[in-house]
C-alpha cells in the first residue's frame, strides 16, 4: 500500500502542483489547521437558535475527531509523514508535527461537514465540496498520503454519526425540544 500511496502523490507533484493552484490551496488547508475555521463556524452557529443544534453537534463530532484520531489512532500507527519519507520533496507549507496516519484536517472537515448535511443539506453540501478540497490539500501539499485522508474522511463521518446520535440520547434524556424560530 506504501508503494501506491507514494505513486499517487508522486502523480499529484509533477501533474497537478502549480503556481496558481499552491495559493487556493494554502487556503483550505489553513482553514481546517487545528480545526479553527470548523470550530470558528460551530462558535457562530452555536449564536443563533435556529443554528444552535448544528452547531452543538458540530462541535460534539469535532471533539471527537481529535480524541480519536490525534489521541487514538495516530498514536496507535505512528506512520511517518510522506515528506520524512521522501525528504528530497520541497513542501510549499510549513512541515507539520506528528504523524501522519489519519488526517487530522480531513477528519475535523468531514466531521463537520456531515454534522452540517445531516441536518441542513444546501449547507452541508458546501460544506462537503470544502472538506473534500481540504483532504486534496494535504496530498497536494506532501503532507499526507491517500489513505491518511481516506482514513480522515471515515473517521470525521462515524464521528460525525456518533454526535447526531450523542445528540438524541441528550435529547431524550433532558426532553430537550429545539425552537429554531
Amino acid at each position: 500500500m506504501q508503494t501506491i500511496d507514494m505513486a499517487i502523490l508522486e502523480w499529484i507533484q509533477a501533474n497537478v502542483v502549480c503556481g496558481w493552484l499552491t495559493p487556493f490551496f494554502k487556503v483550505c488547508t489553513y482553514f481546517a489547521e487545528l480545526g479553527i475555521g470548523w470550530i470558528a463556524l460551530a462558535v457562530v452557529l452555536l449564536l443563533f437558535k435556529r443554528t444552535r443544534r448544528m452547531g452543538l453537534i458540530m462541535g460534539i463530532a469535532l471533539l471527537l475527531g481529535v480524541l480519536l484520531g490525534e489521541y487514538g489512532i495516530k498514536l496507535l500507527f505512528q506512520r511517518p509523514r510522506p515528506f520524512v519519507t521522501a525528504p528530497e520533496v520541497a513542501l510549499l507549507i510549513s512541515p507539520p508535527h506528528g504523524f501522519s496516519f489519519p488526517s487530522g484536517h480531513t477528519t475535523a472537515s468531514f466531521a463537520a461537514a456531515c454534522s452540517m448535511f445531516f441536518i441542513d443539506k444546501k449547507w452541508g453540501s458546501l460544506a462537503l465540496v470544502l472538506a473534500v478540497l481540504i483532504g486534496f490539500s494535504r496530498m497536494y501539499f506532501f503532507v499526507h498520503y491517500l489513505t491518511d485522508v481516506l482514513a480522515g474522511v471515515v473517521l470525521g463521518i462515524l464521528c460525525a454519526l456518533a454526535a447526531h446520535w450523542i445528540m438524541k440520547m441528550i435529547e431524550k434524556r433532558w426532553h430537550i425540544q429545539w425552537n429554531t424560530d
